[in-house]
């Protein structure tokens, strides 16, 4: 059967570095995914599309990460850490490649839709490997739990302030970026061939399935609530990625490319901070701690649009971050805790599923709305509705 090794596998990278070498192809593969949204304004002003053409860009990427967890996300258990990796590592680089060579419209959809594909194999494979190679080498796991969000919220966070930065002070803005990775991609390809694999393969061939997805028996209304939690936190994400520099630009005449990465920044690092010091408190608390913190901030960001100010707009986003980040957290630790433990994989599949519409349907709901009504009425119902969800949500919750 497929399990941890017991015994070290030989391998040029010992243990302890091998953890930052997946640390750093975890955080880079993360960091990539988000490097188009500072550049979306540019392709947007070169080729003269519209927001809903960028809301469909964005939510491509959504649908290609869903593919990848329920047909190859699983499958390192069986075929090892190491390798899921590098294919990863490798379909990230044949992204950014896309990328470079094919950046029309349709090229950017392909691109999207392939680095997708890429993060879909890369987020439980890495967050396991990471636990693995952490125990190797005598980390406690609390350590490596950290070091795994840091990786997966603090790249997403990392790409559009890295892009934003490259576009305003580098030469090529619709290039360099990609640039950067290209290389990055290719040498982490080879460091992470030289990390210890973690994972015996099984010794009889078992029959390839999709991942399959449950909802526990028990509790549903619970679940349902936890699932709608987790919906609200990544259309918050979601729409920050895609559409914060639109808003941006558009309500706040703020064209800053720096600025358009740092917004989505903001909202990623808060997510990842927020979940690291409050992991230790129970599950309530911090469904408590996340309603509260998600409508105060979108009723600033709310507010900083209809008021047109950039730090009570920015100020928002950062305690908006915070309350959807626990809340995330809270929804999978619920998941977790209400699934047999023999679907437990089965139950957060389906919260991911769930996660990921999320992440996918309020943009492009919200890209066709900016065709018919303007910015700030817009952004003002969204915030509202997130919030009024988050709250029933998170009241369903506390009741379990």
């Amino acid at each position: 059967m497929s399990g941890v090794n017991a015994a070290p596998r030989r391998a040029a990278i010992p243990h302890a570095g091998g953890f930052w070498v997946v640390f750093a192809a975890f955080i880079a593969e993360m960091a990539f995914s988000t490097v188009p949204t500072p550049l979306y304004a540019l392709y947007a002003e070169r080729d003269r599309f519209p927001t809903i053409t960028v809301t469909i860009i964005f939510a491509v990427y959504a649908v290609g990460v869903l593919a990848s967890l329920l047909f190859v996300g699983h499958l390192s258990d069986r075929l090892g850490r190491r390798p899921m990796i590098l294919v990863s590592l490798g379909v990230s680089l044949v992204s950014a490649v896309l990328f470079l060579v094919w950046n029309d419209v349709a090229g950017l959809i392909v691109a999207r839709f392939v680095n997708g594909v890429a993060i879909g194999a890369l987020t439980a494979t890495a967050t396991a490997h990471l636990s693995e190679l952490g125990a190797a080498a005598r980390r406690s796991p609390g350590r490596s739990a950290i070091v795994a969000t840091l990786a997966n919220l603090g790249g997403l966070g990392l790409g559009p302030i890295l892009a934003g930065l490259l576009a305003a002070y580098a030469p090529s803005p619709l290039v360099t970026p990609y640039l950067a990775f290209v290389v990055a991609f290719i040498v982490l390809l080879v460091l992470v061939a030289l990390v210890p694999e973690t994972v015996e393969p099984p010794r009889e061939r078992q029959a390839y399935r999709p991942q399959r997805i449950a909802v526990p028996s028990a509790a549903r209304g619970t679940f349902w609530a936890a699932g709608a939690v987790a919906f609200a936190g990544f259309a918050v994400f979601g729409t920050f990625t895609a559409l914060a520099p639109t808003f941006l630009a558009g309500t706040l005449h703020e064209t800053s490319r720096v600025l358009a990465g740092l917004a989505p920044f903001i909202v990623f690092a808060a997510a990842a901070l927020a979940q690291i010091f409050t992991g230790s408190l129970p599950t309530k608390t911090q469904v408590r701690i996340a309603v509260v913190l998600a409508v105060l901030g979108l009723a600033a960001v709310a507010l900083g649009a209809g008021l047109a100010s950039l730090w009570l707009f920015l100020l928002g986003g950062l305690v908006a971050g915070a309350g959807v980040g626990i809340a995330f957290r809270a929804a999978m630790g619920t998941a977790a805790a209400l699934a047999d433990p023999a679907r437990r994989g089965e139950a957060l599949a389906g919260m991911f599923l769930i996660a990921y519409l999320g992440l996918t349907v309020p943009v492009v709901l919200i890209g066709a709305a900016l065709l018919i009504w303007a910015q700030v009425p817009v952004l003002v119902v969204f915030a509202a509705a997130i919030a009024v969800m988050v709250v029933v949500a998170g009241i369903r919750m506390l009741r379990r």
